[in-house]
């Protein structure tokens, strides 16, 4: 069984607020400060979750990035580039796409692919309960008795929507090498949680595939510009 180590403690905010509440929310994953490295640890991710980060590198690299190029190169023959609303916005997006380019080259990089689905190593015939690691997919119940089912997933593919969690977010960490029947406590600023595990599982995690910007410039259906 894939273990990486992290011992299940964080901090975040109250969970006794309604499921699809903000402050749920912010206790299901860690927004980055902005000075964080971009990879503090290994960057554990899906197959699918890899996939993505790679469609949407492409994209970026071989067709916005050339698209944007052009309309620079277009506005710079247009007079004053200081009073060129059209330069100036194109250098601007040029200098965002390089820096995401840059962001998802070390991304992938730094990546350790692990597939929810992989046969996970164990005793033979073993007949003990599986316990909560990355891929897992956790049902679990508050102290309310209500239950929720969150799937553990890299930083790059956490989607609330989908109930996908970060490895590292609040939660995440206080479900890390739990099974079912334990009770788990999650650390928050104003106290603790009490949470019961009622099934650990490894199963397909459908990740949303990076899809091509409908505002991009590279599939904006753009008139020939006028000189």
């Amino acid at each position: 069984m894939f273990s990486i180590g992290v011992h299940p403690r964080s901090l975040g905010p109250p969970l006794d607020s309604p499921w699809k509440d903000y402050e749920m929310r912010k206790g299901f994953t860690r927004k980055p400060k902005p000075d964080e490295p971009a990879t503090p640890v290994k960057n554990y991710i899906t197959p699918s979750g890899l996939e993505r980060l790679k469609d949407e590198h492409r994209f970026l690299l071989s067709r916005e990035r050339p698209a944007v190029t052009e309309v620079v190169a277009w506005a710079a023959g247009n007079g004053d580039r200081s009073e060129n609303a059209d330069y100036q916005y194109g250098k601007r997006r040029l200098r965002q796409i390089d820096g995401r380019i840059r962001f998802l080259t070390k991304r992938i990089e730094a990546a350790e692919v692990v597939d929810p689905e992989a046969p996970r190593a164990g005793p033979a015939n073993s007949k003990e309960k599986p316990r909560a690691f990355f891929g897992a997919t956790v049902r679990y119940a508050n102290a309310a008795g209500v239950s929720r089912v969150v799937s553990i997933v890299g930083t790059d593919e956490i989607d609330l929507n989908r109930n996908h969690i970060s490895w590292v977010s609040p939660l995440g960490r206080a479900l890390m090498k739990s099974a079912a029947g334990d009770s788990v406590v999650l650390q928050l600023p104003g106290g603790t949680e009490c949470l019961t595990v009622l099934e650990v599982c490894y199963e397909r995690i459908a990740v949303e595939p990076f899809r091509e910007p409908a505002g991009s410039e590279a599939s904006a259906k753009r008139l020939p510009r006028r000189r």
